[in-house]
């Protein structure tokens, strides 16, 4: 049975904490009971039957290994009978501790809390084939990795045989083509697969005009296996990295996901790499095009793309330049003497990604960025420590659930821990927690990032990171503004309480550490450096608003609370600068409010979730139902969109759309009414009529199950605008029943089924980096403008 590890090294890793917060899965034949094995059996096969119904796992494994370590009988109850349940303080007591409990069970020893996050479909097969063309595939992934992975796989595929960008997404051609790729790679013959999997999927390819109609990011992928030719890709040069800082398409200027795969990227293209040409490939060739693979015209494929992939269609301005610098450019570019500069970006680039693999302990940005630099360090020398090293952190990215074993966007134990922190401080009964609390305390102690990066890493296109905190371990370096904020929120709750029940506080300096930094920006991982029109240069087809970073409500709310927090217990460390920051950041709150009283939220679905955070933002300086034009229309929207039972259910369709849309039958869902409530009780819906809210927390209390828990639903995080299957594995933030002194007066009582990743996304995302809140909105005028002066020279 598969073992769940935590906190823990190996072979050619180092960490600067101890490994706090790793997450890898080892296989043990020997691990586990029967029962637990049959538990396990069992929660495979009624996932694999309700999979088009239920797309999203629940970590049964984690959780199972979990709560047995820590005494806890995770007991599998369904829901509550449906009886009418009325609020009272004994009934919100029992459903809090047990829901704590719960929580408690399912600790990692570390402080964190364990999960998947598993991204977009196509991000397992990118790895598969880095590790065929590399021939590592066969020494990292045992009999058992594979059957897992297939069986992830499988599951994830749709009943018209093709695979979806995410998890609750119709079929397209990216994932379809790659995952048809990566099944044949690890070992699946043509006729395999239940119910005749891979046929079908062959099938859908061919009926939507074969693997020459995938996006951008496919035909680069296909290219390096030797299933495409270079020739039909639009060009991507190296050669940019040459480029002087101040032009603004320089790639150290691009939003940092995107720049972590373009320059990669950029390098397979000057190279034009691939690899080894086998009978499989050769196969693969023929398996994936409609037409024999000699006759087909690659200058025509480059330009298509299946209009299941088309969320960003290129401009004739971007055909115009592709075709410039396809026809022109390029062969231009390779020219001998001109080559000479083709050379040297290659250089710089392998230099660059060198850095960026050293300074992240080889976990990367995230897993499509480490994918793609792993390959990069294998072409520079296949047998080098570094590709070594690389290899060792591919387990952090494996996850196994009962659908299987994927590979992680990446992971979010710092933003879970911190979520989680401030939910059990909220509660009357947390010093019953204390425990749980001393744990979460050190974990987010040791996960502050110390140092910044090596060198002259401005020259190297990073910011300052000493003093924040990342999305999930501080190996991995890069800091996020909103995880850096939400860290340092649950850091000054906890220095509020007892030592005996929350454990020994931060010292003084490392919370200075948090706010001194000179330069940041509400964006998520660093401050704007190029401008909003560079989006028109877009390249890819699935994804938009990749190029730029871009500003968020939700970064901003979150730096607005943490700087408030902080300065009610440090009241005279830069306090112009801060009380500056605050105002700025308040004042684009309120500009980016919508005409209909919401906000639109991009790293959560969305409307709901944006709506909460600009309300806790705005909170937090004072603003209220009474005082504040801006929160009367937030709860005016907030309150139209509540359903009959009392609940709110928001569809990812929102992100896509850019309208607030309800679940398919007007479903509610527990987030998205927990978010609502938590809203609502901030902006002062309980003093003037609470009834909506007695409503929305029935309804919660009334789907949780018998072991504290409560059950899986859709997805609630957008991975940068299109591939929104962060899974909600992690459920819970409790903000709880808080009594005046009567129980109708509702303060702070939802239990939030939070789901993470982010990000991500996006990839995502989620987030803002920089671990000087402080000053992010001084240096960039809010950092709501562009901030030429923050690029290196």
């Amino acid at each position: 049975m598969w073992k769940l590890k935590i906190a823990e090294g190996g072979p050619w890793l180092k960490s600067g904490n101890n490994h706090t917060g790793r997450e890898t899965w080892e296989f043990d034949p020997n691990f586990g009971s029967n029962e637990e094995r049959e538990f396990v059996d069992s929660a495979r096969e009624e996932f694999r039957k309700n999979r088009f119904r239920m797309r999203h796992s629940s970590d049964f494994l984690a959780r199972m290994q979990l709560a047995k370590e820590n005494n806890f009988s995770l007991d599998l109850h369904k829901a509550q009978d449906g009886t009418p349940m009325d609020i009272n303080q004994n009934t919100v007591s029992e459903i809090l501790r047990k829901a704590l409990n719960y929580f408690s069970a399912i600790q990692a020893h570390d402080g964190h809390w364990p999960g998947d996050f598993p991204g977009p479909l196509f991000t397992t097969a990118t790895m598969i084939i880095v590790l065929y063309v590399t021939e590592s595939l066969n020494i990292l992934l045992s009999s058992e990795h594979v059957k897992e992975i297939c069986r992830y796989l499988y599951n994830r595929q749709n009943a018209d045989g093709g695979w979806g960008l995410h998890a609750e997404g119709e079929s397209s051609m990216l994932s379809t083509a790659l995952n048809y790729t990566a099944l044949r790679l690890l070992g699946e013959s043509v006729d395999d697969g239940p119910d005749m999997s891979i046929p079908k999927a062959r099938k859908w390819i061919h009926d939507h005009g074969g693997a020459t109609m995938i996006p951008i990011l496919g035909k680069v992928w296909l290219s390096v296996l030797g299933a495409f030719e270079w020739s039909g890709v639009n060009p991507i040069p190296p050669e940019f990295f040459l480029l002087p800082s101040l032009v603004p398409i320089q790639p150290g200027r691009l939003w940092s996901h995107f720049r972590m795969a373009f320059i990669p990227m950029c390098y397979l293209y000057g190279k034009k790499f691939v690899g080894p040409i086998t009978r499989l490939v050769v196969s693969l060739r023929e398996e994936l095009h409609m037409h024999p693979y000699k006759k087909i015209d690659w200058n025509q494929a480059r330009k298509l793309c299946a209009k299941e992939d088309v969320y960003n269609p290129h401009t004739w301005l971007q055909e115009c330049l592709s075709d410039c610098l396809y026809n022109f450019g390029e062969p231009f570019l390779t020219c001998w003497p001109i080559s000479y500069m083709r050379n040297k970006a290659l250089r710089q680039i392998a230099e660059f990604l060198k850095y960026e693999d050293e300074n992240s302990e080889y976990i990367c940005i995230g897993a499509a960025q480490k994918a793609l630099s792993m390959l990069c360090c294998w072409i520079e020398n296949p047998n080098s420590e570094a590709f070594k090293r690389h290899l060792a952190r591919v387990a952090d990215f494996l996850w196994v659930g009962e659908d299987g074993m994927k590979v992680r966007v990446c992971a979010g134990q710092l933003w879970d821990v911190a979520f989680a922190v401030r939910a059990i401080l909220a509660c009357d009964i947390a010093e019953e927690y204390g425990s749980t609390l001393k744990k979460a305390h050190d974990f987010i102690k040791a996960s502050q990032i110390m140092d910044n990066p090596s060198g002259n890493f401005s020259r190297k296109y990073r910011h300052v990171s000493k003093g924040g905190w990342a999305f999930q371990v501080a190996d991995q370096g890069w800091q996020v503004s909103d995880c850096t904020a939400e860290a340092l929120k649950a850091l000054l709750m906890l220095s509020k309480f007892s030592t005996d029940i929350a454990g020994e506080q931060m010292e003084t300096c490392r919370f200075h550490d948090a706010v001194n930094n000179p330069n940041g920006g509400y964006g998520t991982w660093e401050l704007a450096r190029t401008y909003p029109w560079m989006e028109i240069f877009n390249m890819t087809e699935i994804y938009a608003d990749i190029m730029v970073e871009h500003q968020y409500v939700e970064c901003t709310s979150s730096v607005i609370q943490a700087l408030v927090l902080f300065q009610q217990k440090y009241p005279g460390h830069r306090k112009d600068e801060i009380d500056q920051c605050i105002r700025r950041a308040t004042e684009f709150i309120e500009k980016l409010q919508n005409d209909d009283g919401s906000w639109f939220g991009s790293w959560g679905i969305c409307f709901t979730y944006g709506t909460w955070f600009a309300i806790e933002g705005l909170s937090a300086v004072g603003q209220n139902y009474s005082n504040s034009t801006s929160i009367r229309k937030a709860c005016k929207f907030l309150l139209l969109k509540q359903l009959t039972n009392g609940g709110w259910g928001e569809s990812h369709l929102s992100s896509r759309t850019k309208a607030y849309t309800n679940l398919d039958g007007k479903k509610s869902h527990v987030v998205n009414t927990a978010w609502a409530m938590l809203a609502l009780m901030k902006a002062g819906q309980v003093e003037r009529d609470p009834t909506p809210l007695h409503k929305a927390a029935r309804l919660i209390m009334s789907m949780q199950l018998g072991n504290g828990d409560f059950p899986q639903e859709e997805a609630l995080d957008p991975h940068k605008t299109t591939a929104i299957d962060i899974a909600l594995q992690y459920h819970y933030c409790l903000f709880p029943y808080s009594r005046r002194n009567d129980w109708k007066f509702l303060e702070k009582w939802s239990l939030v089924l939070y789901g993470l990743s982010q990000h991500i996304s996006y990839m995502g995302s989620w987030t803002v980096p920089e671990i000087s809140i402080s000053l992010k909105l001084e240096y960039s005028s809010m950092c709501w403008q562009c901030c030429p002066h923050m690029v290196p020279s």
